[in-house]
């Protein structure tokens, strides 16, 4: 399965901030969307991630205040990114080695999408969900002869 697979199921939605918004901004846009990151966008081009971790990070080296903080001055600046293309195992060992939890893809320097390790964890789920009900249904459908012969071999 390739991230192109998972951003169709997932759908959309993009929720991006510019580097020069406030923290303050960035925490509003996350908490009123219920969303652990923002896609950091200048010039129509991928400049970096904020995620939950980084915002409360600046905040708590500000005292616990947003007073000041500027999006660019929390950021991370080389976010993991994908394509559409990546194949999930590579998307979960990317996550895993560098414990990042939001993944932009790009395609043609175009984002697409955002992958969180939400999307990861539920696709395994859901894929090993469809597994396991096919074979329940073919070893239920296990043509009676082959069962007998092969119990008595």
């Amino acid at each position: 399965m390739k991230v192109r697979d998972i951003l169709r199921l997932k759908g959309g939605t993009l929720y991006t901030i510019t580097p020069e918004d406030s923290l303050a901004d960035a925490a509003r846009i996350m908490s009123e969307n219920d969303i652990g990151s923002l896609v950091v966008m200048a010039h129509e081009r991928v400049v970096g991630i904020l995620t939950f971790r980084e915002v409360i990070d600046a905040a708590v080296k500000n005292g616990g205040k947003f007073d000041g903080l500027s999006v660019y001055r929390s950021m991370d600046p080389g976010p993991l990114i994908c394509t559409l293309e990546t194949e999930l195992d590579e998307v979960r060992r990317m996550m895993l080695g560098r414990h990042a939890r939001y993944l932009p893809v790009i395609d043609n320097r175009q984002l697409m999408g955002v992958i969180s390790f939400y999307d990861v964890a539920k696709t395994v789920v859901d894929s090993q969900n469809l597994e396991n009900k096919l074979l329940k249904a073919y070893i239920r459908d296990w043509p009676e002869d082959q069962a007998s012969s092969e119990a008595q071999g």
